[in-house]
């Protein structure tokens, strides 16, 4: 468990010591599963990672068009292998000068075995000619909840805000230090603490809509 938690998001509609669950969430991202934890810390639930579980597990080839196809996909096959209740998001950057580019390529912008460097250096080559002004962007996250009966629970979320010239911070990972918030102005995506991300991110907002849709609110 990380040691900085989100908000309090209190208890599921329903739940008890009785109904404590395993979750697999279908990611090898280090830094998108401790978002997980930290953001849905709901007491009883254990968050893990397919990897953990079995390390030869292979991540599904995410071929949708769109977020919530590649969730539904990573989400439905971790239910598919484990047998347990399974969690996936798929998430990305949509630059507006750009038409929307990378989005749900945002992970292997610059090549299909693309490191964040390699994918931030294509990213600034690629507005080299826009003017700040005209940087707007937003994150844009969709998670697929899949239950231990199936049930299926999807939610989405947003951050606005605009990129940079160059990265700054080292925290974070993906885009966050070329990625400015709205919410936090002069500060870099990867210059927050994790309870503030998680307060104003795509997946945080993402993950709290999830929160709301479990508990029936």
């Amino acid at each position: 468990m990380d040691s900085e938690k989100g908000p309090d998001l209190g208890h599921p509609a329903g739940w008890s010591a009785s109904t404590a669950k395993t979750v697999v969430v279908a990611t090898n991202n280090a830094g998108k599963l401790a978002e997980i934890r930290s953001a849905l810390a709901f007491p009883g639930w254990h968050f893990v990672a397919a990897g953990e579980l079995d390390n030869e597990w292979p991540s599904p080839e995410e071929d949708g068009a769109t977020f919530e196809d590649n969730a539904r996909i990573k989400a439905l096959a971790a239910r598919e292998r484990f047998g347990l209740a399974a969690l996936a998001d798929d998430s990305g950057l949509e630059v507006d000068a750009l038409d929307g580019e990378p989005g749900v390529h945002s992970s292997r912008y610059a090549g299909p075995c693309a490191t964040d460097a390699e994918n931030n250096a294509r990213l600034l080559l690629a507005l080299a000619e826009v003017p700040v002004g005209a940087r707007t962007a937003r994150f844009r996250s969709t998670v697929v909840f899949v239950d231990d009966d199936g049930t299926e629970t999807v939610a989405d979320g947003t951050c606005e805000g605009t990129i940079g010239s160059e990265g700054r911070g080292e925290g974070g990972f993906g885009y966050d230090p070329l990625f400015q918030p709205d919410a936090t102005p002069g500060r870099t995506m990867a210059e927050l603490s994790m309870a503030e991300k998680n307060a104003i991110s795509h997946r945080g907002a993402a993950l709290r809509a999830l929160h709301a849709a479990l508990a029936g609110l």
